[in-house]
């Protein structure tokens, strides 16, 4: 029995136990209670969050993960969150971590679920090992994506981070940390496998199973911070209907074309690189990333952000720049009355990305360890740009322009 085979068979176990022991300390259990043990933290982030945008002809929402969008009527949906983060010393070298998320996802509800799970053993200082459900980090910062008061922003930029509906893996990593020249250089390598869903339209993509893996390479150097990262996702799953039933139907006339749509043992693969900077009052952020798929379904695309904030006391006010494009493969089965049937366009176009928002912003830390935000994104791109917009309002008269009005509390103890 290999690795993960013996991790899968014991991950039900460990993530129950996770689930177990965050609600003991929400309900204030005697090991919750014992405020005087140094090794066990309880922690907890959330936030409460409306946004509306004003275009009823099609939907938003923060990445591809949630299954309905908002669109010009307040909604508290797509940014509200609670967490909980459990952390126990059992040693000085192993560290037992667990954290318990409910959030608008990928079933239309928010029904708890278990981000973190796991062991984390330093077997000294510059080389640790992690072992359990850990955050993705396919992209900087991306495993703190759910923690609203480690943002500057609202939310992560949507363009940059809207492709990505997975966000932890049951696996494990290694890390590597050397001090080169004056600054400090670190490495990191994980491997998993993803037992998520996404939707697609009304249906849901199985992502478990799907085997993660990747590196990247980190470098610190005063109050910047550089990283490059790889990572790649095998897929086993085919995309639902009503995409297998036109790959069905194409099959039996054109069995090459229909199995360059399919995504069962098609690989996607991420490519990154970013920048922080943050001394001060100033605070700069610059990102990015390519998405590369090996089926002819899902385009492949470019995408990148710019964001900079000034601190003045208790505010901050912000302002950012993001944009994506992505470029149709050109799928066809070389029969023009084939191709240009309306059901094969239009699964070609709904992968399609070419746009770019211009955000601004301010954040107010009026007390220590919570954070008012209020920002406008203003999506500016083309009408058949509609990878990124959940189905529930979509509409011929999308002109491409949206403008999202967001408020959010966020705090963290």
């Amino acid at each position: 029995m290999n690795t993960l085979d013996m991790l899968s068979g014991r991950r039900s176990r460990l993530l129950r136990s996770a689930a177990v022991l965050a609600a003991a300390c929400l309900l204030g259990s005697p090991a919750a209670a014992d405020a005087g043990d140094e090794r066990f933290t309880v922690g907890a982030f959330g936030t409460l969050g409306v946004a509306r945008t004003d275009n009823a002809d099609i939907g938003f929402s923060r990445d591809q993960s949630q299954a309905r969008g908002i669109s010009d009527h307040w909604s508290a949906k797509i940014d509200s969150l609670l967490g909980v983060q459990v952390n126990f010393r059992a040693t000085d070298s192993v560290e037992l971590v667990g954290q318990v998320l409910s959030r608008y996802g990928a079933h239309g509800d928010f029904r708890p679920e278990v981000a973190w799970a796991f062991a984390r053993y330093d077997v000294n200082p510059h080389l640790a090992l992690r072992v359990g459900r850990l955050g993705t980090e396919l992209y900087m910062l991306g495993d703190s994506r759910h923690v609203g008061y480690s943002q500057l922003t609202v939310r992560p930029p949507n363009d940059f981070y809207g492709q990505l509906p997975f966000y932890h893996l049951d696996g494990a990593d290694i890390a590597v940390t050397v001090p080169t020249g004056p600054g400090l250089l670190r490495a990191k390598a994980f491997y998993g496998r993803s037992d998520e869903v996404a939707p697609v339209g009304d249906e849901k993509l199985d992502l478990d199973g799907n085997m993660i893996g990747g590196a990247y390479l980190d470098y610190q150097l005063g109050n910047w911070q550089w990283r490059a990262t790889y990572a790649w996702m095998d897929l086993k799953h085919d995309l639902p209907e009503p995409v297998a039933r036109a790959r069905r139907e194409l099959s039996l006339s054109f069995p090459a074309t229909a199995d360059a749509m399919g995504l069962k043992g098609k690989a996607a693969r991420f490519y990154s690189l970013g920048a922080v900077y943050d001394r001060g009052p100033l605070q700069f952020q610059a990102m990015l990333g390519q998405i590369r798929h090996d089926n002819a379904l899902y385009q492949d695309s470019t995408a990148g952000y710019l964001l900079a904030g000034y601190r003045i006391g208790q505010l901050t006010p912000y302002a950012g720049y993001s944009w994506v494009r992505s470029k149709d493969k050109g799928l066809t089965t070389g029969n023009p009355f084939v191709d240009g049937l309306v059901q094969i366009e239009a699964l070609r176009a709904a992968f399609h990305l070419d746009q770019k928002t211009f955000t601004l912003g301010a954040r107010w830390d009026f007390r220590r360890n919570m954070a008012l935000k209020a920002q406008v994104d203003m999506i500016r791109g083309s009408p058949e740009s509609i990878y990124l917009r959940p189905p529930n309002s979509i509409t011929p008269q999308f002109d491409g322009r949206i403008n999202v009005f967001s408020l959010t509390l966020d705090f963290a103890f």
